[in-house]
């Protein structure tokens, strides 16, 4: 069992897999990256120097307890970080089409094999080369 467990494993299929993972991750990396530390201080700076992070609707403000050192933390909708959420789907989805483009655009097309004779011309041409 661990024979066919380690042939599996050494098969072209996942090790292909897990170097597909583990550069997804980095990419992943590079993308949130240009996102965050790019991007969004251009959105923020067009949107009037507005951080999204930063907006919500407080529905409960947040309170201490007189004599005692209880915190409650406010209650709010952070419609903000919903926007921020966006505003990095539709940039990375961009990027990530930018790359796929790119790549299919320098990558070589796959040339055709000529296509042979069909099997009628085989029979054709044999039936002529008999008749000779």
């Amino acid at each position: 069992m661990l024979k066919e467990f380690r042939d599996f494993i050494m098969t072209g299929n996942v090790i292909d897999l897990a170097v597909a993972v583990i550069l997804a991750g980095a990419v992943g990396l590079v993308v949130n990256g240009f996102v965050e530390d790019v991007m969004m201080p251009f959105v923020g700076h067009f949107a009037g120097g507005v951080d999204f992070a930063d907006m919500k609707y407080v529905l409960s403000p947040a309170q201490g307890v007189e004599g005692t050192e209880t915190f409650v933390p406010e209650n709010a909708i952070r419609y903000g970080a919903w926007i921020n959420s966006i505003i990095n789907l539709i940039t990375v989805g961009f990027v990530l089409f930018m790359i796929v483009k790119s790549y299919n655009r320098v990558r070589k097309p796959v040339e055709e094999a000529p296509a042979g004779p069909t099997q009628e011309e085989l029979l054709i041409e044999i039936r002529d080369l008999l008749k000779k």
